[in-house]
């Protein structure tokens, strides 16, 4: 029982090796807290759907993000600025707008498994365009 905590030391086992192997998976004491505060970012239906459609279609706008999800641009501001804050949204300014894109490159694995299997299908599609017609204008 080496991964053991010494306060925990005199505790009952049925397999310490499982215990060991248990212990070893959360890693150190901040990992699990990281990643709780990633996934309640994801907890929120407003923010999860900001957070899809930053995934497929971004860097993209407040005004875009509202039209897109049906919210007003004001809850999508504080919701952004909640993001952005948990380093998961960074914004790109472009003259005077800004147009946000995901940062943590960890959400976007995530994201992938919650997207629509046709929003993948058409971003496969549109990339696969967009770099046939890259590759057209080159030769």
């Amino acid at each position: 029982m080496h991964l053991v905590p010494a306060e925990r030391a005199q505790q009952a086992s049925i397999d310490e090796h499982r215990a060991c192997e248990a212990i070893e998976a959360l890693g150190e004491p901040g990992h699990v807290a990281a990643w709780a505060a990633r996934f309640s970012l994801l907890s929120d239906p407003g923010r999860l759907s900001l957070l899809l459609c930053i995934r497929h279609a971004g860097p993209i706008s407040v005004t875009d993000l509202a039209l897109a999800t049906g919210m007003n641009a004001t809850t999508v501001s504080q919701a952004l600025r909640l993001l952005k804050t948990a380093n998961a949204v960074t914004g790109i300014r472009d003259g005077r707008v800004v147009r946000y894109r995901l940062a943590d490159q960890t959400l976007d694995a995530v994201l992938a498994m919650a997207t629509p299997a046709t929003a993948v299908h058409a971003h496969a599609h549109a990339h696969a365009s967009a770099t046939h017609a890259h590759t057209s204008a080159q030769q």
